[in-house]
């Protein structure tokens, strides 16, 4: 199992989240444990007070590290205590599949502008989910939970799903199709109707590769290419 602690001025904001399709069903099935934790719960002084002007001056309120810091201490043990940043380090699949391998996950969501400085010393790294700022860490936590609770055994019904999904191998995923065979014109490629199960995995990997090299092709620099993908690619250079 899995086990999740989100430290949050807003739990409001996450534990809706927790109670619906198959997280809820994991954690009734016992895969995963998520609890959602206050900060304001260790807030400070008559006005219960969880954030300061900062420092040398400048825009907004900063969390203060005697919240912070005791509501992360209260959470332990725990494998990883991650707080969610922008400036963090760019959270990934090969990230997510190292914390999901994890029994217990403290992840730390801030609000207004951050987290004073002298948190970083109490957890084990920093993640983001991409290189533009949002109103709070609550949706970059429940990206985290979200990327990492899927790789759980148990927790998807089709475990092949997670083996072929984008960005396992570095790469994304191939164009998938369903009924009607013909809309508006546009066919469900000839292969995928063939029954040929080695012609439409090929036709798949050429596919992912294609988009890949198409759409993001920096992935390709660090994607787990077989010698069939090296051949592939060839193939789809010489198309041009």
């Amino acid at each position: 199992m899995l086990r999740y602690t989100v430290l949050t001025l807003f739990p409001g904001l996450v534990r809706p989240w927790t109670e619906e399709a198959l997280l809820q069903r994991a954690i009734a099935r016992g895969r995963l444990a998520i609890e959602v934790r206050d900060l304001r719960a260790y807030a400070l002084g008559r006005y219960r007070q969880v954030d300061d002007y900062p420092y040398g001056g400048g825009a907004g309120m900063v969390l203060r590290p005697d919240v912070v810091i005791p509501a992360i201490e209260a959470a332990l043990p725990a494998d990883e205590v991650i707080l969610l940043s922008p400036a963090g380090t760019p959270f990934t699949q090969r990230i997510a599949e190292e914390l999901s391998q994890k029994s217990h996950l403290v992840l730390v969501a801030g609000r207004y502008e951050g987290f004073d400085a002298r948190v970083e010393a109490f957890v084990t790294r920093e993640l983001s989910i991409g290189d533009y700022v949002l109103m709070g860490g609550e949706v970059a936590a429940l990206a985290v939970i979200e990327a990492t609770a899927r790789l759980v055994p148990g927790v998807l019904g089709e475990p092949g799903s997670v083996k072929e999904e984008s960005f396992s191998w570095g790469l994304l995923d191939y164009p998938q199709y369903t009924r009607p065979p013909a809309y508006r014109g546009m066919p469900v490629p000839e292969v995928l109707l063939s029954g040929h199960h080695e012609r439409i995995r090929r036709w798949r990997r050429a596919e992912a590769l294609r988009r890949t090299l198409r759409r993001r092709p920096e992935l390709l620099r660090s994607a787990r290419l077989t010698a069939e993908d090296v051949l592939l690619l060839a193939e789809l250079d010489a198309e041009g």
